[in-house]
């Protein structure tokens, strides 16, 4: 089968390209993609998750140590023409349109990035009353369970600035996928757009990503979580905070903390747990049910871009 490449969109792109060719020497280009991804990951996570930093501190020092500091000053030249891509035009899979036009989509495996065009079709087709969810719940949440580099996640961001919808506030993103560097690649490009929320790294058919709450606030706790530095933010960590009085206490998740606060009281079914619910008590100290917690729900707020 015939490798797939894409053309580059714009001089960002041009430019980007140029630099990462440049680096190709003793180490193939793959390579040179793959270490700067994940040191670029690695950066943004430990400027704010405190609980994986010392790991990911050690990844990217073994990953730096292989590179001479010219290289390395490359690199962060190329991390900031990123940041200026986006600050230039944010309706667009930079990181994704640039693994494609370096030609290294792994056909093999099946690889192929969806086109940003067609993303954005996607998720305009699927915007559909989030609007009123927004207003009905605080917050909705979009999940990709094979992610990518996050195009559609990224198309659904910017489908919410085109319906003036404050995305930073009112929506969780949640991304899986079982390529580590792409993940990764997904877990910058949010980052950069200022979208709260995380990726999970791993099988989404053998092991998928779930919370201990309903909304999806609280994933469970794993070596392969990535939050982005929005989801550290005050709003973010507040309704975090909800969500786990809501479990201590037995508590469904009601609706959840916005600008103005108009639910007071949680609703009245609300006030006890089901009788029917079995409960557990959980490692970190909340109750669960046993059953397992859809990951998102229509009932709950909960948006889903398929």
């Amino acid at each position: 089968m015939a490798q797939i490449t894409r053309v580059a969109r714009n001089e960002w792109q041009k430019e980007i390209i140029k630099e990462f060719t440049a680096l190709e020497g003793a180490r193939n280009l793959h390579q040179v993609w793959s270490d700067f991804i994940v040191m670029a990951a690695c950066a943004i996570s430990n400027s704010v998750d405190a609980e994986h930093r010392q790991e990911r501190e050690k990844t990217y020092m073994e990953i730096a140590a292989k590179y001479k500091p010219k290289a390395l000053e490359s690199m962060s030249k190329i991390l900031a023409d990123l940041v200026m891509a986006y600050e230039a035009n944010s309706d667009q899979d930079l990181l994704g349109e640039l693994y494609m036009a370096l030609g290294l989509g792994n056909d093999r495996a099946g690889q192929f990035f969806t086109p940003y065009d067609v993303c954005r079709c996607m998720a305009e087709l699927n915007w559909s009353n989030a609007t009123a969810k927004i207003r009905d719940h605080g917050f909705i949440s979009v999940n990709d369970s094979a992610v990518g580099a996050g195009a559609l996640l990224i198309a659904f961001a910017n489908t919410c600035r085109r319906h003036d919808v404050n995305y930073q506030q009112s929506v969780l993103f949640v991304a899986q996928d079982l390529d580590y560097v792409t993940a990764c690649m997904c877990y910058i490009q949010l980052s950069l757009l200022g979208c709260p929320g995380y990726v999970y790294v791993g099988d989404t058919l053998m092991n998928p990503c779930t919370a201990i709450d309903d909304r999806g606030l609280l994933p469970r706790p794993s070596p392969n979580l990535w939050f982005t530095p929005l989801y550290f933010t005050e709003i973010w960590q507040t309704r975090c905070a909800l969500a786990k009085l809501n479990l201590f206490f037995g508590l469904r998740s009601g609706p959840s903390l916005t600008g103005a606060e108009k639910h007071p009281e949680a609703p009245a079914e609300a006030k006890t747990a089901p009788a029917n619910d079995s409960l557990v008590q959980a490692d970190n100290g909340f109750e669960e049910s046993n059953n397992e917690i859809e990951f998102l729900t229509n009932e709950n707020g909960q948006f889903m871009l398929f």
